[in-house]
């Protein structure tokens, strides 16, 4: 059987030494450096980063901020009526059931049922026909 060429083996175990070089020239932070550069007689090429050294972001001028700031309108979802949650509450006693027996028939949670006859809630029509469903009325207008 023939040898096979080629496959010498040789390990090499000279340090290998890594040296991180300051940065120079272009590439120089501080202005001392620039400038010891310059008194060198180096070639020092400057540039101005554009939109660098600020957050201007947070001064910017809004073009709408005059607008946003005299709107002094407040907002606010609208929630069911009085006359809807009364009448949701005497149904629901009328029959007989509790708020949780109320929601389980309707497959919503117990909150929903309260926030409803606490006139918190945003009115679903969805909801509102599982009520009137259920409760076999026909509630008013939730607003």
């Amino acid at each position: 059987m023939p040898a096979r060429p080629g496959l010498q083996v040789s390990q090499d175990w000279e340090p290998v030494v890594w040296n991180k070089a300051a940065p120079k020239g272009k590439a120089s932070k501080s202005a001392g450096e620039v400038n010891a550069a310059r008194r060198a007689g180096l070639e020092v090429d400057t540039d101005k980063k554009i939109l660098a050294g600020g957050n201007k972001s947070a001064h910017s001028v809004i073009p709408n901020a005059k607008k946003l700031d005299e709107n002094t309108e407040t907002f606010r979802h609208d929630t069911v009526s009085h006359d809807f949650k009364i009448a949701l509450q005497q149904a629901r006693l009328a029959k007989k059931m509790s708020q949780s027996a109320l929601a389980a028939a309707i497959n919503e949670k117990q909150s929903i049922i309260n926030e409803y006859e606490a006139g918190k809630a945003i009115p679903n029509g969805a909801i509102i026909a599982k009520l009137n469903r259920s409760l076999g009325v026909r509630l008013p207008k939730a607003k």
